[in-house]
């Protein structure tokens, strides 16, 4: 049997890229005006599970029979607090209740990375640029080699150990990642005065989750101090683990593409949504494995309609794959294990000068293929 070809960005016509925008926003439009009680009922029932979680594990961490469901306790309210509620409220999802402990202009979460900072790295720049080379920060955050298209380096034979150290660090990587560290220590671009001016906002909030977890608590805890200490060192090692897998499965498997800069000159509507939709890659799971992913699982239908409250993505999935099947464009998913995989394979082989995986998406210009300098040479 002969495999069905699928549609690239650059196969695509004018007219088929304003259809898939129409119907992405009925899709869109249907779910706004959808919005009501049972999306406000979700959230606020993960905020209270939350909470129960971060109590109960607070207090069975200073009980040396219950210490390991503890810590186990506190990470699953870490990553709630960071996944399915922090990104999700900043993403503005809930601004429409009204409520301003759920307004995305207000919310701090659980995280050493300032709200302010995640905006811009993460709402703007990230969803705005999605998967375009030199204008989103999250391909490889300054650190990895995640495209063919970057030019080798001899820092990136070190690709796969410090992936491992990103994953280990997350939320302290992310916390500095509006700083653009490689500007000073590599490139010159920016001055040591410039970062320490720009580094004092950011150190004021990791100061204050350094002391809230490794101070304050173990405090409170008199002698069993040591104990709360190391649960919480190993409930945050847990959250940026997740935290981290769970993203990089969602946008650098080998079969997710990425974008040169001129994609982005007079993009439509529907072209930015293709766009979205070949940046990124759902991974598949059961419920638990949903919300505790932020419903990041459904990356695809977060990046087309990031807005939308997350726990309708599940809905809203079937309706975004069959617009593909469709339109002949591919719908990326796989397993956890599967995307995991893909991730690091793609990260091992760029770590090489010789080193080729992922794609590369030209674009259709006023009906002439424009290739990318690095394709074309």
């Amino acid at each position: 049997m002969t495999a069905i070809q699928k549609n690239t960005f650059s196969s695509l016509t004018p007219a088929q890229f304003a259809a898939i925008g129409t119907e992405f926003d009925a899709i869109r439009n249907r779910m706004r005006a959808d919005l009501g009680e049972r999306d406000a009922k979700y959230i606020r029932t993960m905020i209270k599970r939350q909470r129960q979680f971060e109590v109960a594990g607070r207090v069975m961490m200073m009980i040396p029979p219950v210490w390991p469901a503890g810590v186990a306790a506190l990470s699953v309210s870490k990553i709630l607090d960071n996944m399915e509620i922090g990104h999700n409220v900043m993403h503005g999802q809930y601004d429409w209740m009204g409520d301003p402990s759920l307004n995305s202009k207000n919310f701090e979460w659980d995280s050493a990375d300032t709200s302010k900072n995640w905006k811009i790295t993460h709402n703007y720049e990230h969803h705005t640029y999605t998967n375009v080379l030199n204008k989103d920060h999250d391909i490889g955050y300054g650190l990895l080699r995640m495209s063919t298209d970057q030019k080798w380096e001899p820092r990136f034979l070190a690709n796969l150990p410090l992936t491992v150290l990103l994953h280990t660090f997350f939320q302290h990587f992310v916390a500095v990642q509006n700083l653009k560290l490689e500007e000073v220590m590599i490139y010159k671009t920016k001055t040591p005065a410039q970062l320490k001016e720009e580094f004092k906002p950011v150190w004021k909030k990791m100061r204050k989750q350094l002391a809230k977890d490794y101070v304050l608590f173990p405090l409170l805890a008199g002698p069993m101090a040591p104990m709360v200490f190391a649960g919480n060192v190993l409930a945050n090692l847990a959250r940026n683990i997740w935290a981290c897998a769970v993203i990089f499965n969602g946008h650098f498997p080998e079969d997710v593409e990425q974008f040169p800069e001129s994609v982005i000159e007079n993009e439509t509507r529907g072209q930015w949504y293709v766009r979205q939709l070949l940046g990124s890659a759902n991974f598949s799971g059961g419920k638990l494995m949903h919300i505790m992913s932020g419903n990041l699982s459904f990356q695809i239908e977060h990046h087309l309609f990031p807005d939308i409250p997350a726990h309708r993505y599940a809905e809203i999935a079937p309706e975004v794959r069959a617009i593909c099947e469709k339109h002949g464009l591919p719908y990326k998913t796989g397993s956890f294990s599967r995307q995991t995989l893909s991730t690091w394979k793609r990260i091992a082989k760029l770590s090489l000068p010789s080193g080729k995986s992922g794609k590369i998406s030209p674009r259709m210009a006023n009906e002439k293929l424009v290739v990318p300098m690095a394709l074309a040479a």
